[in-house]
């Protein structure tokens, strides 16, 4: 039987003890940075040779050219073809409302004029080309895959290129044929921080890229955190993390059954549930120890729940939310009566899911919103992935020669304060009736 860890907002220690259950650092293992850096120097350097090394190091592989890492679009399609009705369906529906939602987050360009005709604005505009890195071999995560190239396609992304491993040639079917629903442009069967490296710097044949997104394992997650600055990247995720505040009130084996959801993506996911309740608390514990062996992946929730769960209580559903925010999780359930009134409580969480009957796992395959989400706290200064990922913002300013003698002026004592005669003695040049 697994024991789930109690804390209590009353103990003396509750902030201390909470601190220490969410505290995790992503890719701090000298071993691992040490291995990736050591890659990625040498796919900068030799290529198309490096990336087949390591696929047939890492991969198992023996591929004779580059050029066989890249799938033919037939591949895609013909994934697509063969999939089960059904399947296909949940697929391409999912898709259609990830892409209807995304669509409302496209930002336009815009500007004004002031009275002396100075223009003054905004120019939004979509990268060129971006980098999706997707989970390969037996592990199928077409959900990922919907979620991170709809909106760079909604952004107007130019080209989108997918690196997938392929470890003893296995790829999924259901993956390929998400890229063929998500009009992935050219996919690439290689992976771990090679694939990173690849699409960071270039090789002859897989082409650099302005951002690289996607999820990965530790070593993928190193990679991204090097080379951001030559390219752009999602953000470094962590494990897998769900907050559930609840009243008391909804059936415990749900409650349950949602902790467990995020507890068997791997054994450090974490699971909490804080409630008012001491009594549902314990409900829910039973149902944890009666519903965990009817799972297929019970030794990965075990692990999971046994190392990094809790059980908290509080004093009332205002503390549950200052919780939350505290711990800033990546999903939020507000299993409560009334959860819109709940909301302005809260300030941090990825997704925030409302009421009884919004699963968690709704939100992760076909709600819309994405689930690509801040882990390990950074939601209180991030977000979800969205169109904005994929579109950059340049700012137009257009000084009319009115304009130009009263800002001219402004600029000049500032710069000239700054000691920056360059500067002044430029706008000063613009400023009609200023002798030079």
């Amino acid at each position: 039987m697994v024991s789930v860890r109690r804390l209590d907002s009353a103990d003396p220690g509750f902030a201390a003890e909470l601190q220490r259950l969410v505290a995790w650092e992503t890719v701090g293992d000298p071993a691992v940075t040490g291995t990736v850096a050591a890659i990625l120097a040498d796919v900068r350097s030799r290529g198309d040779t490096a990336l087949l090394e390591y696929t047939r190091r890492f991969d198992r592989r023996e591929v004779g050219s580059a050029a066989e890492l890249e799938l033919e679009p037939r591949r895609l399609a013909e994934a697509l073809a063969g999939l089960d009705p059904a399947i296909r369906g949940a697929l391409e529906e999912s898709a259609r409302r990830v892409e209807r939602y995304h669509q409302h987050q496209r930002q336009e360009s815009w500007s004004y004029r002031e009275p002396d005709g100075t223009l003054l604005g905004q120019q939004v505009t979509p990268l060129d080309r971006v980098g999706l890195y997707v989970p390969g071999g037996k592990a199928a995560y077409p959900s990922s895959v919907l979620m991170n190239a709809i909106p760079a396609r909604v952004a107007g992304v130019g080209e989108v290129v997918m690196v997938v491993p392929a470890p003893g040639g296995e790829l999924s079917p259901l993956v390929l044929a998400a890229a063929a629903v998500a009009r992935v442009d050219r996919v690439f069967t290689v992976g771990g921080a090679q694939a990173v490296a690849a699409l960071a710097y270039g090789t002859q044949t897989v082409p650099a890229v302005d951002k690289i997104v996607g999820p990965g394992n530790v070593y993928v997650a190193a990679a991204k955190r090097m080379v951001f600055g030559t390219v752009g990247i999602d953000m470094i995720a962590g494990p897998s993390e769900i907050l559930v505040v609840c009243d008391g009130r909804t059936d415990p084996d749900w409650i349950a059954m949602d902790l467990f959801s995020q507890a068997e993506h791997d054994e450090d996911a974490q699971a909490i549930l804080v409630s008012p309740d001491a009594a549902f608390l314990d409900a829910v514990e039973a149902s944890i120890a009666r519903l965990l062996p009817t799972l297929e992946r019970a030794p990965i929730v075990a692990a999971s729940i046994g190392e990094r769960a809790a059980l908290v209580r509080v004093r009332d559903l205002a503390e549950a939310a200052e919780v939350a925010n505290r711990i800033a999780p990546e999903h939020l359930e507000l299993s409560v009566e009334d959860p819109e009134a709940l909301l302005p409580r809260i300030r941090h969480a990825g997704a925030i899911f409302l009421g009884r009957y919004t699963a968690e796992a709704i939100g992760d395959y076909c709600a819309g919103p994405n689930h690509v989400l801040p882990t390990s706290r950074t939601a209180r200064f991030s977000s979800p992935l969205g169109v904005y990922d994929f579109q950059k913002r340049s700012s137009l300013i257009g000084v009319s020669p009115e304009g130009a003698g009263t800002l001219g002026r402004v600029a000049s004592v500032l710069a000239r304060g700054e000691g920056l005669t360059a500067h002044a003695r430029s706008a000063e040049y613009r400023i009609e009736g200023l002798p030079r």
